[in-house]
């Protein structure tokens, strides 16, 4: 099972829109995909259609150790997609985990105990923030999708999780690789996100994907219905991204997890 964290610190930049809109795609295509969420918020939770009646068990029991992988997954309503939700009891989490043993490999040893061919991609919608969870997220992962709000203040935050990312290499997990950085939001008319993109790839080259998501009000709305917004409206210009972005995004990763 190959894990991605889709993580940046910095908040309102659509990691979670990103999240689940991916792991739907993929699983549109045959992938058998598990969404971990791991923000307090629960966004990527009620994004999917999860009420809080169904979160029984999630993430904060899994990383605390009260419950097993097979505890805490939830089927949603789109095939081939299942999700560890969130509770705000996560918000706890960071102060708990402190006390605890290997408290930064949590998620990597609950993950270690998936039933192999279970899921073929794991996706982890990280917090907004650089503290013991999305650490937990980075150490699990093989490798990070970066969601990049196409303003000023995104490149500021983006320099500081690459520095992130090259200390988590260095003292735990050395294998992990950035799989890609996705422009989000972007607005056509704003010449400051033309601007903003331009910078970037010229930064980063072509770890920046091609496919840049726009600023659309469908992917706003789609949460709200509890569904993806490639379910809610496939022929938007957001979900017709998303689309592209995922074919990007396969064709980045290793060959061993053929699609169902």
């Amino acid at each position: 099972m190959i894990r991605i964290a889709v993580a940046n610190q910095k908040g309102g930049v659509g990691k979670t829109t990103t999240a689940i809109n991916l792991a739907t795609a993929l699983a549109a295509t045959g992938w058998r995909v598990l969404l971990i969420d791991l923000d307090p918020q629960g966004n990527a939770s009620t994004g999917l259609g999860i009420t809080h009646d169904q979160r029984t068990h999630s993430s904060y029991e899994l990383l605390t150790g009260q419950c097993g992988m097979e505890e805490a997954v939830v089927p949603t309503r789109v095939p081939r997609l299942d999700l560890i939700p969130a509770t705000v009891d996560l918000s706890g989490a960071e102060i708990e985990l402190v006390e605890m043993e290997e408290r930064t490999h949590r998620l990597d040893n609950a993950l270690g105990g998936t039933a192999a061919g279970r899921w073929d991609v794991c996706l982890i919608d990280c917090p907004p923030s650089l503290g013991l969870l999305t650490i937990n997220a980075l150490v699990a992962a093989e490798c990070i999708l970066v969601p990049l709000q196409t303003e000023f203040f995104a490149l500021e935050g983006l320099s500081q999780l690459l520095q992130t990312i090259e200390r988590i290499r260095g003292r735990f997990n050395p294998e992990l690789s950035i799989l890609g950085v996705a422009l989000t939001m972007f607005d056509r008319r704003n010449n400051l996100s033309s601007q903003v993109a331009d910078d970037v790839r010229a930064c980063l080259g072509k770890v920046v994907f091609e496919t840049v998501i726009p600023r659309n009000v469908r992917l706003s709305e789609a949460p709200s219905h509890g569904i993806p917004a490639l379910i809610y409206d496939h022929r938007c210009p957001g979900s017709e991204a998303y689309i592209a972005l995922a074919r990007e995004l396969i064709g980045r990763l290793p060959k061993r997890a053929a699609a169902a």
